[in-house]
């Protein structure tokens, strides 16, 4: 019987990310810049097992850093803020999801984050799935410190290394990065 590892794991999630996320071409990113590849981080983490991958590493590092609640900016950050809970729901310290809307519900609740309130002093994990410039983990760190809970960090699956890691860090928010742009070699897209 073969034992699959934490590192087989990360090389499978590795491989989906590289197949699947990755396409070449000319994209303009949501910071607005150009850039000759595009990282679509849903395209693995609306699938099932890269979802799962994605989930299951970001609770490992969630239990490492004692997080409380995970989630980020719409849309990046919801599935796998939604996966991670489920997935800690079978253990003795069940974390919760937010999502951060892009704008404040302008009716009902009028809330600019959705799920289980966040309470003072709970520690926080800000999520999505690729980071350029940093600019959705700050735009959902301005909502999260609203409610008195505790940034604890961001964790994205691919950091494009483009300024990102350093926004952050200038902001107080130190980054974990499953996978860094310079780990994946520029192929063509399947045809």
């Amino acid at each position: 019987m073969t034992t699959v590892t934490e590192t087989d794991l990360r090389d499978e999630l590795r491989e989906l990310v590289a197949v699947r996320a990755f396409t070449y071409g000319t994209f303009t990113l949501t910071s607005g810049r150009t850039s000759d590849y595009y990282v679509d981080g849903k395209q693995v983490t609306l699938d099932g097992r890269g979802l799962y991958l994605v989930a299951r590493f970001t609770l490992e590092y969630c239990r490492e850093q004692a997080i409380d609640a995970v989630g980020g900016l719409t849309l990046g950050a919801d599935p796998m803020a939604a996966a991670t809970a489920a997935l800690s729901g079978d253990t003795d310290h069940p974390i919760t999801a937010f999502i951060v809307r892009k704008e404040v519900k302008a009716h009902g609740t009028a809330r600019a984050i959705e799920g289980p309130n966040l309470q003072p002093g709970m520690r926080v994990l800000l999520v999505d799935d690729t980071m350029t410039t940093g600019g959705t983990f700050l735009q959902a760190q301005e909502a999260v410190v609203a409610t008195g809970a505790t940034i604890a960090g961001a964790l994205c699956v691919v950091d494009r290394e483009e300024g990102g890691r350093e926004a952050l860090e200038a902001a107080g928010i130190p980054l974990h990065a499953l996978f860094q742009r310079s780990e994946f070699s520029p192929r063509k897209s399947p045809a």
